[in-house]
């Protein structure tokens, strides 16, 4: 690695860090350039235990030698800026001090990923990152195998996601679906099921699926508000939901799948 230090905040040479909280350009930019985000020392690590190659770091000064020790194998530039400088930079204050540009990975085929999984979330138009992110941390901890993202699902490799998944989404095979007639061919020629989560007045409760859940099955959660769309209803062998009381409709849609993971856990011995 090379040491430099930052001496002008808008040089090409810190250029994939600029207005990191421009959502709308991010989320165009950094798939188009191959990259991504990885925000704080314990995601960068992270990132890099799972075989992920750094293109460049950005961080404070104070956290160059808790990551020196991965850092070190790479060719790369680690920039080193001051907190007013990382500011002026991102466009925001960033408190855990350490950023590093990514290359973003090869996603898998759909087929391959299926193959060996039991269990696989599938997240439709879900807008919010942090709610991705907390799914995939659900998925991690509770032992689905895959996720499978909608075409316009945001992205698990947008900063946020990746922050609020701690990493998870870099131990956590995922990969892009076509839409869904294509998709429901794919999730059934595998072998799975498919239950959509959502209010309706044919929804069987989700302890009965638990208690007869099939040996595969693809879990669907629907976008904030909306919920499913009439095709990934449509595409549902079960159409399930979670009872609620004192007149509450739905749990949020991170907390919903976490509740759902539990319940039909492939193997409920893991989960205890």
């Amino acid at each position: 690695m090379h040491i430099e230090r930052v001496r002008d905040a808008a040089s090409d040479a810190v250029a994939d860090y600029a207005r990191l909280t421009d959502v709308a350009l991010r989320s165009v930019r950094e798939p188009e350039e191959g990259l991504y985000i990885a925000e704080s020392a314990k995601v960068i690590r992270r990132a890099i235990g799972a075989g992920h190659r750094p293109r460049s770091v950005l961080m404070e000064e104070k956290w160059l030698d808790g990551l020196a020790p991965v850092l070190e194998p790479f060719d790369i530039p680690v920039h080193l800026a001051d907190p007013d400088q990382l500011e002026e930079i991102t466009g925001y204050r960033v408190h855990r001090g350490a950023l590093a540009a990514f290359e973003r990975p090869e996603l898998p085929d759909v087929a391959r990923l299926l193959a060996g999984a039991r269990r696989v979330v599938v997240l439709e138009d879900i807008v919010d990152h942090t709610n991705v992110g907390a799914i995939f941390r659900s998925v991690a901890a509770l032992g689905a195998d895959a996720v499978l993202v909608s075409p316009r699902c945001a992205d698990p490799l947008y900063r946020r996601s990746v922050r609020v998944s701690m990493g998870t989404v870099f131990q956590v095979p995922w990969t892009r679906l076509p839409d869904w007639e294509p998709a429901a061919a794919l999730l059934h020629d595998a072998g799975f099921e498919i239950a959509a989560l959502a209010l309706a007045d044919d929804a069987v409760p989700l302890r009965r699926l638990a208690a007869e859940a099939p040996d595969r099955l693809a879990l669907v959660f629907g976008a904030e508000g909306d919920g499913l769309s009439r095709r990934a209803l449509a595409a549902a062998d079960h159409v399930v939901t979670i009872p609620m009381r004192h007149g509450v409709d739905s749990l949020n849609v991170a907390a919903a799948a976490a509740v759902v993971l539990y319940a039909v856990a492939a193997d409920p011995e893991e989960t205890r």
